[in-house]
């Protein structure tokens, strides 16, 4: 009996716990992000990224199709913001992986992706973060630009 309340009241505090999750939506400069040493030092300066409706100055030599990363991080410990860019970073990593993979040297057309919601901008990427968990998603066109 006593292993019966017992995980009835955990499945209670769990089902509450979802119920009250936080779910932050925030909406951060990709300049800021980008000039951080974090980033510099850690994606390829051979890949190129042009957000919303930015255009490339090299003329388009082949598209390789649109991609979608989906990145999650610990929030835990961390500011949102620091774990935002934390993900994103991520996030633009795993682009850049499809990019090289598919013989392309540029991401155009991103945008942010959160739950299939699109939100198009050339200054700012959305991140959502909780308590343990910080996500960013991103859309891309991978393609090769005339060098």
């Amino acid at each position: 009996m006593k292993f019966l309340i017992a995980i009835s009241t955990i499945t209670l505090l769990l089902v509450t716990y979802q119920a009250n999750a936080r779910d932050s939506k925030y909406m951060y400069p990709i300049k800021e992000a980008f000039e951080s040493g974090q980033f510099q030092n850690r994606l390829d300066p051979n890949i190129k990224f042009y957000w919303g409706e930015q255009k490339p100055t090299q003329k388009i030599e082949r598209s390789f199709g649109k991609y979608t990363s989906n990145k999650k991080t610990n929030a835990f410990n961390k500011s949102d913001r620091e774990a935002c860019e934390w993900v994103l970073l991520s996030a633009l990593l795993s682009l850049e992986e499809r990019a090289k993979r598919e013989g392309g040297n540029a991401v155009i057309n991103i945008a942010s992706y959160y739950k299939k919601n699109t939100v198009v901008s050339e200054t700012n990427y959305e991140c959502h973060a909780g308590t343990f968990i910080a996500g960013v998603a991103l859309n891309g066109e991978v393609v090769k630009l005339a060098e």
